[in-house]
């Protein structure tokens, strides 16, 4: 078993507003100021409302708790999620940023991205987020239409997202991910294709172009929307890859879209079973010991008032893979990928010879859901409209 790259994610978890299709573990804060919220004169890391300051404590000391886990690697990747991390000030990060890479040290090309709101944009802040050292930015648009983000609870309008993207430019982001959902509540295949084209039209590196989906514990979930038919869904993703594809992007993952040269290091490694350290309230992270040669995956407490008290543990819970069940940790990531993994990584990550694959692959082999090719792990285009039915035949292998 090798050690994979390391990643790190970072868990903002506040944020201006709940989006009733919002799993995450994101918290409303009530006192950020309004201002600051909308984008104006946000400057500086006081300015939010937020306990900042205190929160990139807990967020060193937390890593300090977990430096044992680094086993001598430098960061590959860095992400910011939340929440709304763009609430924070660039001086936050900047500290944050500095301490990492004089405690753990970082790639010479390491990916640094933050998710932002378009409601929370302002200039001065995104040109202080990219002299920080955010190099990548991933902003949250949805949708351009101005009645799906209406019904989908955002703060921001289209011209707001559309202003974003300009001061990104401005700030000097060369890097830039759009997120947009599809399959919304009354939409026409024209809409989406409509929101694409606007995206499209924004000239992104990077696009998540991803279908809405109703979880348990969000307020969709207790008072769901009329979302469409599959029959219309899978019209408008036809449509969509036809026009992402004209456009120039490759679609490399089950919902990403990238210029060439240009796809998520971060999510990669994710999807290539790598490591990553999780910081920050409600954070995951997945983590190989060589030395006992297991994988585990570790959780931190979700509450941030819990995460702020010092008197408690950062850590919430640790649960040691069971090698039976490698085979589908390993294979519900790298078949999200297009083109799929070289067989061999499985042996790599895992430390398990494929042949315990076998039995899996050579029935979705005869089901056309997988390549027949012994060097990659790769599902078919069928296998990736079926991609929940290809997982879990390694599921039920090891039942």
């Amino acid at each position: 078993m090798e050690l994979p790259p390391l990643s790190l994610y970072v868990h903002i978890p506040w944020c201006v507003r709940k989006c009733p299709y919002c799993d995450f573990n994101s918290h409303v804060a009530t006192g950020v100021n309004s201002h600051v919220a909308i984008g104006v004169n946000a400057q500086t890391a006081s300015d939010s409302g937020l306990p900042e300051s205190d929160y990139i404590d807990c967020l060193l000391q937390d890593l300090a708790q977990d430096a044992h886990l680094v086993q001598g690697r430098p960061i590959h990747s860095i992400f910011f999620g939340g929440g709304t991390p763009s609430l924070f000030g660039p001086d936050s990060f900047a500290r944050l940023l500095d301490q990492l890479e004089q405690r753990i040290g970082f790639e010479s090309d390491i990916e640094i991205t933050l998710e932002a709101n378009p409601g929370t944009a302002e200039q001065q802040k995104f040109s202080g987020f990219r002299e920080a050292g955010i190099n990548r930015l991933s902003i949250g648009v949805q949708s351009f239409n101005g009645a799906h983000l209406q019904k989908l609870g955002r703060i921001h309008s289209s011209d707001e997202a559309l202003r974003a993207v300009e001061m990104a430019r401005t700030a000097g982001f060369d890097n830039l991910n759009l997120d947009l959902m599809h399959g919304l509540p009354d939409q026409t295949p024209e809409q989406a294709c409509a929101d694409l084209t606007a995206a499209i039209d924004c000239n992104p590196e990077h696009l998540s172009w991803y279908q809405l989906t109703v979880e348990p514990n969000t307020e969709f979930y207790s008072r769901p929307p009329l979302l469409p038919e599959d029959d219309l869904l899978a019209d408008i993703q036809d449509a969509g890859e036809a026009l992402l594809a004209n456009a120039g992007f490759e679609h490399y993952e089950v919902s990403a879209y990238a210029q060439p040269g240009k796809p998520s290091r971060h999510n990669l490694n994710y999807w290539r079973f790598g490591d990553y350290l999780g910081l920050g309230a409600g954070a995951h992270g997945k983590i190989t010991d060589a030395n006992h040669h297991r994988i585990e995956r570790r959780w931190k407490t979700r509450q941030p008032n819990y995460y702020l008290d010092p008197e408690r543990d950062f850590c919430a819970g640790v649960r040691v893979i069971d090698s039976d069940d490698l085979p589908l940790e390993f294979m519900m990531n790298a078949l999200r990928l297009v083109k799929g993994v070289e067989t061999s990584l499985f042996r790599q990550r895992t430390g398990l010879s494929p042949e315990v694959l076998q039995p899996a692959l050579q029935k979705l082999q005869q089901q056309e859901l997988l390549s027949s090719s012994g060097e990659r792990l790769q599902t078919t285009s069928l296998g990736m409209r079926y991609l929940n039915a290809a997982v879990g035949e390694f599921m039920r292998e090891n039942q």
